[in-house]
C-alpha cells in the first residue's frame, strides 16, 4: 500500500512539475535590452537642468532617475552622468521643512513631488543624499493625518497623505508613493506612520468586514479615498473596485507589514486574480494604463507569488506576461508610446517610459531567487 501511496505521488509530483514546466519564463537578457534602450532613449531627452520635464517639478525627474538607479545589472550610480545634474538639481530644491518641490513649477505638489524625489536620492544611496533624505522622510511622516492635525482614529482620513495641495483631501495613491519612498529611505517597519496608514488603507478596501464605513462593499478591491472612486459608482451607488487602487492598496498593506495571510491582503489578491489583464485598468478601460503597469509589478513582487491563476483558471508567470508585453509596446527608438487615453499625463512619452522602466525592473528576479 505504501509502495503505490508513494508511486501516486511521485506520478502527481511529476505532473505537477511538468505543468509549471510549461508555462513560459520571461526572457531576461531581452528585458534587460528593452531596459539598456530605454533608459539611452531617456538620457537623451534631458533638460537644461539635466532633469525630465523640470517645468513640472521633481515629479517625473524622481522616477526617471529612480529607473536609472534601478537597473537590474547596477550599471548607473549618483555620479553616473545621466543622473548626477537631476538628482543634484532635486537636492536643490529642498526647502526648509524637508519637501522636495518646486512651489512655482506647473505641478506644485509638495507631497507626490517630495515622494518621487525621496525614492531616487535614496537610490542613489550614498553619503552626500543622506541628510537630505532623512529630512525628506520626516516631511512625509509629519505629512500624514493623524492626531498632530486634530484628526482622531475614527476619522475617515486619519492615516492618510494627500497630495499636499488640498487639505481636505487624502488618497491611496499619494499614500502609496509616500510608503514607498519611506521604505525606499529606510524607514523602521515598526514606525508609527505604516500602523496610521493601516487604518486608513482598511477604510479603502470594499470589504465590510474590515472595512468601518457605510458605502464599504465586499469585493475585496479598493478606491481612490474614503467614499470615492475614480471608476465611479456601481449598481447600488458604492465606489466601485479598480485596478490600479487595488493594486496599491495590495502593495501598501505588504510595505506596512501586514501579514500576507490577513483577510485584507487575500482579499485584494483575490481581486486580482479576477481581474487580471494587461490590456486596461479595469473597469475604466486604457486610463491610467502604465501606471497600472508599474503598480501592477511593484505590489506583485512584495507579494511573492511568481505563479498567478487567472479567473478563467489559467495559470500564468505575470512577470513573463507583463514583460512580454511590455517589450511589445516599446518603440523602435526605446520609448513607450503615449497611452490613447491621455489622463493623469500618460500622453507624455517621458512619463510612460519612465513607469514602464519601473515595472521591468520591479519584477526583475532576484539573484537570491
Amino acid at each position: 500500500m505504501l509502495k503505490r501511496f508513494a508511486a501516486v505521488a511521485a506520478v502527481l509530483f511529476m505532473a505537477a512539475a511538468a505543468a509549471t514546466a510549461e508555462i513560459p519564463e520571461a526572457d531576461l537578457n531581452a528585458v534587460e535590452a528593452s531596459i539598456d534602450k530605454a533608459l539611452e532613449w531617456l538620457a537623451e531627452q534631458r533638460d537644461e537642468n539635466g532633469a525630465w520635464r523640470s517645468e513640472y517639478g521633481p515629479g517625473i525627474t524622481g522616477l526617471v532617475a529612480t529607473a536609472f538607479l534601478n537597473h537590474p545589472g547596477g550599471k548607473y550610480n549618483a555620479n553616473s552622468p545621466e543622473v548626477k545634474s537631476a538628482l543634484d538639481w532635486m537636492i536643490k530644491l529642498q526647502r526648509e521643512d524637508g519637501s522636495i518641490y518646486d512651489p512655482n513649477s506647473q505641478l506644485p505638489l509638495p507631497n507626490y513631488n517630495t515622494s518621487t524625489a525621496l525614492m531616487a536620492i535614496s537610490a542613489a544611496d550614498g553619503p552626500k543624499y543622506a541628510e537630505a533624505a532623512k529630512k525628506a522622510q520626516q516631511y512625509l511622516i509629519r505629512s500624514q493625518t493623524d492626531e498632530g492635525e486634530g484628526a482622531a482614529p475614527e476619522d475617515s482620513n486619519y492615516g492618510g497623505i494627500g497630495y499636499g495641495s488640498d487639505p481636505d483631501v487624502r488618497d491611496l495613491s499619494n499614500l502609496n508613493i509616500a510608503l514607498q519612498a519611506l521604505k525606499a529611505s529606510g524607514t523602521p517597519e515598526d514606525a508609527e506612520v505604516f500602523d496610521n496608514a493601516i487604518m486608513f488603507l482598511s477604510r479603502l478596501q470594499n470589504n465590510s468586514e474590515t472595512n468601518d464605513q457605510e458605502w464599504a462593499g465586499d469585493d475585496g478591491g479598493f478606491v481612490y479615498s474614503p467614499g470615492v472612486s475614480k471608476a465611479g459608482e456601481d449598481e447600488l451607488g458604492r465606489p466601485r473596485s479598480y485596478a490600479t487602487m487595488t493594486y496599491a492598496g495590495l502593495l501598501s498593506f505588504i510595505y506596512a507589514d501586514v501579514d500576507r495571510e490577513d483577510a485584507r491582503v487575500q482579499a485584494a489578491y483575490e481581486w486580482i486574480r479576477e481581474h487580471w489583464s494587461l490590456d486596461e485598468n479595469y473597469p475604466i478601460g486604457k486610463q491610467g494604463l502604465y501606471y497600472g503597469y508599474h503598480t501592477m509589478s511593484k505590489a506583485l513582487a512584495a507579494y511573492g507569488e511568481k505563479l498567478l491563476k487567472t479567473a478563467d483558471g489559467e495559470t500564468i508567470n505575470w512577470y513573463a506576461e507583463l514583460s512580454g508585453h511590455l517589450m511589445e509596446m516599446q518603440t523602435e527608438e526605446g520609448s513607450w508610446p503615449p497611452n490613447e487615453a491621455d489622463r493623469w499625463f500618460e500622453g507624455d512619452p517621458i512619463l510612460v517610459t519612465a513607469y514602464s522602466l519601473l515595472a521591468l525592473e520591479a519584477g526583475y528576479p532576484k539573484e537570491e531567487e
